[in-house]
């Protein structure tokens, strides 16, 4: 069959359609990019705030419409969250919640697809990240969070926190390096609560992947900047794992991140921000910021405003707050206006694009490897390939040929028109 598969919402997420895509290619199905041509879709559905899950139905809609022959199966936050609805939703054949999603791909062989076979259908050591135009794997590690952040509806849809093996993550490393992976990122729930279930640690992980693996470029997702290990920014010496951290602050007002029950306070945080930037040449610090929390009044707003401006970030995901049922935020009183929220959103939006643009400008003439993600064989003038540096300043360039899927330096010449990003010029050999 011609399967098909669409993500929604976080990496997390990402790493698991990454791994169906595997598993159905090993059962001797094609990957293919387009729903339209798919025989069986794989939805994979977020429901972090409400606009996500209002989102994930319409993607279920949308499926189902372009291509109503095709057999639908939708796993993830919102079909676990909200299963009946989901399930009665237009189209739907499966549901498959977050507890079975590890079986998803087998589940799906034995109920929806007959004759399923275990030979490969694509070439010897393709990997099906590449048949959808990916270059950079997910690696999920752990899954589900002991804390309850009273906003966080994630916690409740995944469930307690479960760590894979340190073996089974190096062995999955080596398996994708061996198919020609360049970065894997390394993704959870509570990142940095990996291994408390199994008698290991963050550190001890990191440190065994760069021993036993020889991936060129170890990526981190999201961290709680309560999580980090003592000695965690020496890892950094090694040039493998990329100076790059996501960090979640979430407010920059200590009463309100108290109201959130967030367990580090903005001292804490900026604490942590000048180690990591004394430590780590070129670290590139980037954040979550929720806007409009319940009682959050103008003077704090203000305060969350500075504290954001002094700490300073190269990227910010901005999410103004929405009630999510079930939550312990949906409870509270003195909610935020609608008009107040989008306020504060274009102020904060304002900041962060000023931000953004002063560390584009701090690396302007200097020389980076970049892995080259994509771009077309045989490039126009016209056609662009962009990818990352290590600190994860997104780089494009025009001089396309055999770029795609290589780690090669560029200096990064000048800030787009767009002002997204980077433009690279490559030094005269």
């Amino acid at each position: 069959m011609k399967v098909n598969l669409k993500t929604l919402g976080c990496r997390l997420n990402e790493a698991e359609s990454e791994s169906w895509a595997q598993q159905f290619q090993n059962a001797g199905h094609r990957i293919v990019r387009s729903a339209a041509d798919a025989d069986l879709i794989i939805l994979n559905t977020c429901a972090v705030t409400t606009e996500a899950g209002r989102k994930s139905r319409q993607m279920i809609r949308r499926l189902h419409r372009g291509n109503p022959a095709a057999k639908l199966v939708v796993s993830g936050c919102y079909a676990t969250l909200e299963p009946d609805k989901t399930a009665a939703a237009l189209g739907v054949d499966m549901v498959i919640p977050n507890k079975h999603k590890n079986q998803l791909a087998e589940i799906v062989g034995e109920q929806l697809i007959p004759g399923t076979t275990t030979a490969a259908a694509a070439e010897p050591g393709e990997n099906a990240l590449f048949q959808q135009g990916r270059q950079r794997a997910f690696i999920k590690v752990q899954d589900g969070c002991r804390f309850r952040c009273t906003f966080c509806i994630v916690t409740i849809a995944r469930g307690d926190e479960k760590s894979q093996p340190i073996e089974d993550i190096i062995g999955q490393i080596n398996k994708l390096h061996q198919q020609g992976v360049h970065e894997v990122i390394l993704t959870g729930v509570h990142l940095g609560g990996y291994g408390t279930d199994i008698g290991s640690g963050l550190n001890r992980l990191i440190t065994a992947i760069l021993e036993q693996t020889d991936i060129p470029r170890v990526r981190l997702g999201s961290l709680e900047p309560w999580d980090l290990p003592k000695s965690f920014f020496g890892l950094f010496r090694n040039p493998r794992l990329m100076p790059h951290l996501h960090l979640p602050l979430q407010s920059g007002s200590d009463a309100v991140l108290r109201r959130m029950a967030r367990r580090c306070g903005t001292t804490d945080f900026m604490r942590l921000a000048d180690q990591a930037r004394n430590e780590v040449p070129d670290i590139n610090l980037t954040s979550d910021i929720i806007v409009g929390f319940p009682g959050e009044t103008e003077g704090e707003w203000k305060t969350s405003l500075e504290t954001i401006a002094k700490i300073g970030f190269g990227h910010l995901h901005i999410f103004p707050y929405s009630p999510r049922a079930g939550t312990k935020a949906a409870l509270l009183a003195s909610p935020v206006s609608r008009p107040e929220k989008k306020e504060r959103c274009e102020h904060l939006h304002q900041l962060a694009e000023s931000m953004k643009q002063e560390t584009y400008q701090r690396y302007l003439g200097r020389k980076f490897p970049v892995l080259w993600e994509s771009g077309p064989s045989n490039a126009a003038a016209d056609e662009t390939v962009s990818g990352y540096t290590p600190n994860f300043l997104r780089v494009t360039t025009s001089e396309t040929a055999g770029l795609s899927n290589t780690v090669r330096p560029v200096r990064l010449a000048a800030i787009l028109e767009s002002g997204t990003g980077l433009q690279g010029k490559f030094d005269a050999s």
